[in-house]
């Protein structure tokens, strides 16, 4: 009793000590340092200075020589003497301790390793190596950065001319075939047979020209077939000309028009405007020309990137066709700004955007008009190649920098790792933790300096460890924590829970029997249980939530990756075939979650019965001792529910742990409470029923189910109890009686090759297992319940019951 009193005693020494650490150390530096042990010796030393002066001066002396005298003031002096004496050994006893206190302080500041040999060694080392091949690494990819810079600009100049040539070519070839159409018309002398016949004819030859427009006669020529294939009515490139009217009088004044049809259309197109011949009495032309082969052209995979622009800025053809579409304007581009502003025809600079990347850029003006290509590419796609070169030097140096901080450790390990364990032990000392066990890993057959001072540090242990007792200090340790966000996110999962009945009798049954050695049985004993009930949860994919008490909550589907949407539903609007792929796979993944978290507590169900054997012959095994251990035979209840939960990193600063939390998360928690007034081991809700409809005969397949679902088939039973559940109205729980083509040694085998299942305890599941809820009750040893007594709302407000 006196050393459970003096543990109780240090314990409760230590918390207070732990709150309120700065000013005990304090203190303790203003009366008994950590690095003496005043306080034991003193208490111990001044009765010894007392002894000491008594036997320098006896009172039997003064005694004798007052008796002699026969005088009773000299025996009142020599009293006086005596306690003079006393009082200067003490003081001097004092300032010697405060001298010792001084010097080992002292002892204790110089001891302190600030700058170890080792990591100078490394550092100097690791300095070197940085210096000479860092140096080299960033001058040879600055020299190369140069040279490949200067190469891509000649490469994007020499593509900028290319494609300007090729996007010049193709639209003076539209203005020439044009030419040619203007001029075969004219011969048709207003037979519109004949003109009917040049305009298939051209237009059959030039399948690229989607339409001419002629002013002056208001008629447009259009490519029917072109049209069609593009779903384009002939009475919208009429609108199209008449919204370009203004276009066409600049034409008339002598520009050349480029206009981006592309938006009206929906298709890549240019609109040509201009004379085709000069001279007033010639007139105006409207042309109107299909992009496509130039887009493509544009968009050829490299990495250079070029579009076509008029001289108002606007994007006529561009490598992303979707900025043509849109119509989208980049006047205030810094190349067009330069195109438009240069005395010549062509040339190049660089420029940064909005975002600050670097690009190249090339432009040409083209010979009519004021438009032109604009090339551009970005300078970190042009360096790519050096930088990941640049990268595997940085690699190669620090795989020499290990090597050499290897060979250094290796080198320093016979000063670094006895200075290193002897600077800790005096750390540990500094912190008033004078019993560490790191004084046993000190080596003291070293017969350097190092050695001497570790046997010294050594030697004073066993009055270190006294101080240590005597003051009653315990070590303070800082944990530091780094916060981590993890967004939190829903997800539809499916949640189990369980606990063992009757586990409070159970416990005070341990109590009873062990006494204070309980604890430990307890322990021992749940972890047997729930070691297999986790490898259940395990096999089948699930996550153990946690631990409460006897209770064990796991989950299926946390760490299944589904975007949000995909959790969420399918968004309104128009439906993609990838989205509602994506639905039915994430449905399927549900299902899966709820199939296999059925099959784990069918697979508790034969690991408890196994347990239950396993118990008996332990606790028959240990009978006859005099404190005779024993397994209890348990049973459990589980409970599963499917529904959309909270997952994510919940706590505070100092603890966090991974959970789901919500209204699925708590009727699964009722649930498993319901199977003790239900009369069954496992039940599950009519939401993860709906989900293994599939594996269940029932009314709605015609108590058939489909040859791939057999070996995963369900047997269950509706609970003849109804309740409301808030926000669901009336449901039902179900008993699962059984899977009857579960194979408890397939399942095992999946995390223990070698398992072997036991026969004595297969009738539970499987082929052997019961067919209904009777035969299972009888098994297992349930009784039947009284129906008409079941409240299963004794607990729960969520849940009311209601009449049948």
């Amino acid at each position: 009793m006196n050393e459970d009193s003096d543990k109780k005693s240090k314990s409760v020494k230590r918390r207070k000590l732990s709150l309120n650490q700065k000013p005990a150390e304090e203190e303790s530096r203003d009366k008994n340092p950590p690095t003496e042990s005043a306080s034991p010796e003193k208490k111990e030393a001044e009765p010894d200075i007392v002894r000491q002066a008594s036997m320098s001066v006896p009172v039997d002396f003064f005694m004798e020589e007052s008796s002699r005298t026969g005088t009773a003031s000299d025996i009142e002096m020599a009293k006086r003497a005596i306690e003079q004496e006393k009082r200067e050994l003490k003081e001097r006893r004092r300032a010697q301790l405060r001298e010792e206190k001084a010097r080992k302080r002292e002892e204790s500041k110089a001891a302190r390793v600030k700058h170890p040999i080792g990591a100078k060694l490394i550092l100097i080392t690791s300095l070197l190596v940085i210096v000479a091949l860092g140096g080299v690494t960033l001058l040879v990819s600055y020299f190369i950065t140069n040279d490949v810079r200067m190469s891509a600009e000649e490469n994007n100049f020499a593509i900028n001319e290319r494609t300007a040539s090729d996007c010049e070519n193709r639209i003076l070839n539209a203005t020439s075939s044009a030419e040619l159409f203007l001029d075969l018309i004219s011969t048709a002398d207003g037979d519109e047979y004949r003109l009917g016949s040049i305009e298939a004819m051209f237009f059959e030859r030039n399948k690229s020209l989607a339409a001419v427009f002629v002013p002056e006669r208001n008629k447009v020529f259009s490519n029917r077939t072109f049209l069609i294939s593009h779903e384009i009515e002939k009475t919208a490139v009429e609108s199209f000309f008449a919204q370009e009217s203004d276009s066409v009088e600049k034409a008339g004044r002598g520009a050349f028009e480029l206009i981006n049809a592309t938006p009206f259309f929906g298709v890549p197109m240019i609109a040509i405007a201009c004379r085709l011949k000069s001279g007033e009495d010639n007139p105006v032309t409207c042309i109107l020309t299909s992009a496509e082969e130039i887009t493509e052209t544009f968009s050829n995979g490299h990495i250079n990137q070029s579009c076509f622009v008029n001289s108002a800025g606007e994007i006529l053809v561009h490598g992303d066709a979707d900025m043509a579409r849109r119509g989208e304007e980049i006047s205030g581009n810094p190349v067009v700004r330069k195109m438009s502003e240069s005395l010549m025809n062509n040339g190049q600079m660089t420029f940064r955007d909005e975002n600050g990347e670097e690009y190249i850029a090339a432009f040409k003006r083209m010979s009519f008009g004021n438009g032109g290509v604009i090339t551009t590419v970005k300078m970190s796609v042009v360096l790519e190649g050096i930088n990941g070169t640049t990268r595997r030097n940085f690699y190669i140096m620090l795989g020499v920098l290990s090597i050499a901080i290897t060979i250094i450790y290796f080198f320093s390990r016979s000063l670094s790792v006895p200075l290193k364990a002897l600077t800790a032990v005096v750390n540990e000392i500094n912190r008033g933790n004078f019993n560490t066990e790191l004084f046993n890993s000190l080596k003291t057959n070293g017969k350097d300096e190092i050695g001497v001072l570790v046997k010294s540090t050594k030697n004073e242990r066993e009055i270190l460890d006294l101080f240590s007792r005597l003051t009653n200090k315990g070590v303070t340790s800082a944990v530091i924590t780094k916060q981590i966000d993890f967004e939190p996110h829903l997800k539809d999962v499916t949640i189990f829970f369980s606990d063992i009945r009757g586990f409070t009798a159970i416990s005070d049954g341990f109590k009873k029997r062990f006494g204070e050695k309980s604890a430990a049985e307890i322990i021992g004993f749940l972890n047997d249980y729930m070691g297999r009930m986790v490898t259940c949860i395990k096999n089948t994919g699930g996550v153990v939530d946690k631990f409460e008490g006897d209770a064990i909550m796991a989950c299926w589907g946390v760490l299944r990756n589904e975007a949000d949407d995909i959790e969420s539903g399918l968004p309104r609007g128009k439906i993609s075939v990838t989205a509602l792929m994506n639905r039915e796979m994430h449905k399927m993944h549900v299902r899966e979650d709820a199939l296999s978290a059925i099959t784990s507590c069918i697979a508790m169900r034969y690991s408890l019965r196994k347990y239950n054997k396993d118990a008996r012959l332990f606790t028959e095994a240990h009978k006859n001792e005099p404190l005779a251990q024993y397994k209890p035979e348990i049973r459990i209840g589980a409970g599963l529910n499917s529904g959309r939960v909270t997952v994510g990193f919940m706590g505070s600063f100092d603890k966090m742990e991974f959970t789901s939390i919500g209204d699925a998360v708590n009727l699964a928690s009722r649930t498993e409470a319901s199977n003790k007034p239900c009369g069954t081991d496992i039940l599950i809700t009519e939401d993860t029923l709906a989900l293994l409809g599939d594996y269940i005969r029932s009314e709605a397949n015609g108590f058939e189910i489909a040859d791939e679902c057999k070996k995963d088939e369900i047997i269950v039973e509706q609970i003849p109890v109804e309740f409301e559940v808030k926000g669901k109205g009336k449901q039902h729980f179900y008993g699962v009686v059984n899977m009857p083509n579960f194979d408890v040694t397939d399942f095992f085998r999946r995390g223990d090759p070698s398992f072997e299942a036991d026969a004595d305890c297969m009738n539970v599941v499987g082929k052997d297992g019961p067919k209904n809820l009777h035969e299972l009750r009888v098994l297992l040893g349930i009784p039947e319940p009284e129906f008409e007594k079941v409240n299963l709302d004794a607990e729960e407000n969520k849940i009311q019951p209601s009449a049948q």
